[in-house]
């Protein structure tokens, strides 16, 4: 797993010599997910999408949990470049580049759960999140739960919101709003402070995941300060 995750292993020594790469592999299985989601994929229909065999195949990439892997972490790429920023900036704009990237390929939140080998593409993302708070006193334990607890929350929005491609339809805020507000249309008396906090809401697009990036920054800003 991680020699095909961190380099293409060495060609073949017996057979016609490869006529296909891991690249392109791992992007005819994005393919699939993209369009028909992630239970789509399997080697046989990876193989027919690069009119191989299925047994040709398996002379690349060992098996399905491979193939995910390597198709998880093209899809991933790397982070977007930005000048160097102070540390609160560099995250919002880090974790706003990592909902775009489930944005893209929403299967990704399901093929990056569990226990598994990471690619360079994730670690990568990781790094600039890390990286960000090289200079802030912050220890390497704190720095890297900063990070993941920053990624917990762009996940839980990104999975109520986006549309699985063949699967669930996401639902944005303003859904969800609409929904509460139908209900209680007959029910506020029911509910007296939801309907009170709906009215009073501005109905702003993406409130929820830029309202708690910034509450994780104010925290992480009063860590930092106490030193």
């Amino acid at each position: 797993m991680i020699n095909l995750l961190w380099g293409d292993p060495p060609p073949p020594t017996r057979g016609p010599k490869p006529a296909m790469s891991l690249d392109a592999i791992a992007k005819a299985a994005i393919a699939v997910a993209d369009r028909d989601g992630l239970d789509a994929v399997s080697m046989q229909r990876v193989a027919g999408e690069l009119s191989f065999t299925k047994m040709a195949l398996y002379r690349y990439v060992p098996g399905k949990a491979e193939l995910v892997s390597l198709m998880t972490d093209l899809a991933m790429g790397v982070p977007p470049h930005h000048p160097r920023q102070h540390w609160r900036k560099a995250l919002m704009a880090w974790a706003l580049d990592l909902y775009a990237a489930f944005e893209k390929h929403p299967w990704v939140l399901l093929s990056t759960v569990g226990r598994r080998a990471l690619g360079p593409n994730e670690l990568t993302w990781t790094e600039c999140g890390v990286r960000a708070l090289t200079d802030t006193g912050l220890n390497g334990g704190q720095q890297l739960d900063s990070v993941m607890t920053i990624v917990g929350h762009v996940r839980t929005v990104a999975q109520q919101s986006l549309t699985m491609p063949g699967g669930t339809t996401g639902a944005t805020e303003k859904d969800i709003t609409s929904a509460m507000i139908e209900v209680l249309n007959t029910q506020a008396e029911r509910f007296p402070g939801l309907a009170a906090a709906l009215q009073s809401m501005d109905g702003s697009e993406s409130q929820g995941l830029i309202f708690g990036l910034e509450r994780i920054l104010d925290g992480l800003e009063v860590l930092i300060k106490r030193g």
